[in-house]
């Protein structure tokens, strides 16, 4: 299957890597410095919790480019399964070129920290399949070129929102990520496993920035790791409302995952937010609160953490 990755950072750009080592054919889309580095050099990645460094091979473009090499190939060329891998407020600006370089067989699997985003993209994209998907990884661009990832956790879960929409090539997909290390989980429910997701990165995101916290500060017993919990307990509370409710202690399971992160890990919109870019601060904390009054649930500790970040 030939697979399009769009966006290359630390999401897109690890599962290209991983997939590219694995033999399998992927083309990563990126732009500007990133773009040249990875054409000239290959893309670096590094492992925080050992050191290691590999640099691997890939095949890169930007949108233009493979619109133009698209249009010389003709349709055999297409992409069979497209991975949007881009921040949440760009994600509508990949609707154009998925029309242009798709075709009707064409799976795509948004892979974002933002809740719902499949459902965003399948009502612009009429007559393709678009699956929900999430990710759990912890990484980011170090420099043009290279990715610096944070912990070993590395596991995509989507699926379809309805039975009848199931495809066998989904399972195909999935058995292509696990051949790639990375753990591919074909969803019974995405809509709740998305959300259990969501439980994760929104918290730690959301505390991050209100504490100017690392990891390390939730790894340890404080107000921080309190807050972390309150919050995961609050998004809990809503996917019960929401008619999704959670099958484990998504406070333990959260807990467990953070404790396998490099100590000074911190999560990309914080270092967005401190470095003055755009960030995902809408759909990751202030979407959670209007979510909260849609299904009438409580969210004191989200209330007061975005009111505090919208004065800031």
């Amino acid at each position: 299957m030939k697979y399009l990755i769009i966006g290359a950072g630390g999401t897109g750009g690890i599962l290209g890597a991983y997939m590219t080592k694995a033999g399998k054919n992927v083309t990563l889309i990126a732009r500007n410095a990133h773009l040249a580095a990875m054409k000239e050099h290959g893309l670096t990645v590094r492992h925080l919790w050992d050191e290691t460094v590999e640099t691997i091979p890939v095949q890169a473009e930007n949108m233009e480019s493979y619109e133009k090499k698209i249009e010389t190939a003709g349709e055999e060329e297409k992409p069979d399964v497209i991975l949007v891998c881009v921040k949440g407020y760009s994600l509508d600006s990949t609707v154009p070129f998925i029309r242009k370089i798709a075709k009707k067989s064409t799976i795509v699997i948004p892979v974002l920290n933002i809740y719902g985003t499949g459902s965003r993209l399948q009502e612009k994209l009429p007559g393709i399949l678009v699956t929900d998907g999430c990710i759990y990884v912890s990484a980011n661009i170090e420099e043009p070129g290279a990715l610096v990832q944070h912990g070993k956790i590395l596991r995509v879960v989507f699926g379809v929102k309805e039975k009848g929409e199931f495809q066998e090539e989904l399972k195909e997909i999935a058995k292509d990520f696990n051949d790639s290390g990375i753990s591919g989980e074909l969803s019974e429910n995405i809509r709740r496993d998305a959300l259990e997701k969501f439980s994760y990165v929104s918290p730690i995101g959301a505390a991050g920035l209100y504490y100017h916290a690392t990891a390390a500060d939730f790894q340890r017993e404080g107000e921080e790791r309190e807050a972390f919990k309150a919050m995961i307990r609050e998004i809990m509370a809503l996917a019960e409302a929401m008619g999704v409710p959670f099958e484990r202690d998504y406070v333990k399971v959260n807990l467990e995952i953070l404790s396998h992160l490099a100590p000074e890990s911190t999560t990309s919109m914080q270092r967005d937010v401190m470095e003055g870019k755009q960030s995902e601060i809408d759909g990751l904390v202030y979407e959670v609160v209007r979510m909260g009054e849609k299904y009438h649930v409580p969210m004191p500790v989200y209330k007061k953490i975005a009111d505090e970040l919208k004065e800031r």
